[in-house]
């Protein structure tokens, strides 16, 4: 049925391991192209997306190898540049092979992405990027063809810190000549992984992790083995299973750094956070209570953990107010927490949250993997059964979601 069952769960324990970021690997996997030869990336989770990527790296010609969560890209001296529409409709980190492509080959023809529908994101920024950088763009029957010299370095200003726009930048500036500047960069822990894999190759990349980055171009890159940061997103969720369910939980290699402000908030709703040197440990003793919550920009609340946050403030006592700044439509799934029993009011870019008991078990479906995920936990603090629908969503965020949750003692089956 292609689902997850959920049977309710009183209070959770134990410990779960937060595996490799997706947002991270699949920036990585597109970089290797960078570099003739092979490149290991260790920490890469067994999903569905990363199983997209590596499709589409071997629609170009590029070997690549899954050995448990050691992946190889062997990228040869020539590929077919061209990443098709039945790959990159399916997601839209694909769009993360046209810096490279650009950079090191000349050319790149690239569907239009697809993936997640919770709003417009354009990608007009990364364009424009590259753009400054000499390459130049057409359109034609869905695709995106471009093409270029050798690429120049230049100074570029983003109008919004966009994660995807940074990340393409940085590698096609890697093999450009002369120096980059990336002005209003993004700032996410994902970004300085990226500079981090690309200096490892040869690149000189400075200021990953502040709205600044340069980048001076270099000749030629190498292939490396890299290991992926944990997902902060992967363990935003358990975070919020313990809001949900009560209970208290180590997660093993999660890293506070790359969650002030989560933590921040879930401190403001009662809950016990404290550093572990295996990583952070998470408590519920008491009634959560409601909070206001804004997405923002990193080192802002990421969107990411909105549904999260609102399936665990909607169990918690008295009102919250949530405020949606980076995707406008990131709200579809609260339809299904009221089928659920919640008390939400949506409109536009803003939602309020009054607190009630507990969510009463229902039918669902999952329109993207964070939103299905949060659905999942609403389902362990719901009295009777939850069924989550349309569960590949999940599938390509998350690895092994069922598995991890019922090793904390819940009871949540993938059908």
């Amino acid at each position: 049925m292609n689902k997850f069952v959920v049977y309710q769960s009183d209070s959770l324990s134990g410990e779960v391991t937060i595996g490799g970021a997706k947002n991270s690997a699949l920036k990585l996997m597109a970089a290797a192209l960078l570099a003739e030869g092979v490149t290991i990336l260790h920490n890469v989770p067994d999903i569905t997306d990363v199983t997209i990527m590596s499709e589409l790296l071997m629609a170009m010609g590029v070997g690549v190898a899954r050995f448990g969560n050691r992946v190889e890209i062997d990228v040869p001296a020539e590929i077919n540049p061209e990443a098709p529409y039945e790959l990159v409709s399916r997601m839209r980190a694909s769009i993360s092979v046209l810096g490279p492509l650009i950079a090191r080959f000349g050319i790149a023809t690239v569907a239009i992405p697809g993936g997640d529908d919770f709003g417009s994101r354009p990608i007009d920024m990364h364009l424009t990027g590259l753009e400054r950088l000499g390459a130049k763009f057409s359109y034609e029957h869905g695709n995106i063809y471009g093409k270029a010299g050798k690429l120049r370095g230049a100074e570029v200003l983003l109008e919004f810190p966009s994660v995807g726009a940074t990340e393409n930048l940085m590698m096609a500036a890697s093999l450009s000549v002369g120096n980059t500047v990336i002005d209003n960069a993004a700032r996410e822990p994902e970004i300085s992984d990226l500079s981090d894999l690309l200096n490892l190759m040869g690149a000189k990349v400075s200021g990953a992790g502040t709205s600044r980055i340069t980048i001076e171009g270099v000749e030629q890159m190498v292939p490396v083995e890299f290991t992926v940061i944990p997902d902060r997103v992967e363990a935003a969720t358990f975070m919020s299973a313990i809001a949900v369910c009560g209970g208290k939980a180590l997660l093993r290699n999660a890293r506070p750094e790359h969650m002030r402000m989560l933590i921040r908030k879930m401190e403001e709703m009662g809950m016990e956070i404290t550093l572990d040197p295996a990583g952070i440990v998470i408590e519920r003793n008491t009634t959560t209570k409601g909070v206001h919550v804004s997405t923002l920009p990193y080192p802002g609340l990421a969107t990411d953990y909105k549904p999260f946050l609102v399936v665990a403030l909607a169990v918690s006592e008295g009102l919250s107010m949530v405020t949606e700044n980076i995707f406008a439509g990131r709200f579809r799934y609260i339809d299904e927490l009221v089928r659920m029993g919640a008390d939400i009011r949506a409109e536009g870019r803003h939602a309020v949250v009054t607190g009630v008991s507990c969510f009463s078990g229902a039918k669902v479906r999952a329109h993207d993997i964070r939103a299905g995920a949060a659905l999942v936990v609403a389902g362990m603090g719901a009295d009777g059964v939850t069924e989550v629908y349309e569960a590949e969503h999940i599938d390509r965020g998350y690895e092994n979601l069922a598995g991890k949750l019922t090793a904390m003692g819940a009871q949540v089956e993938r059908a």
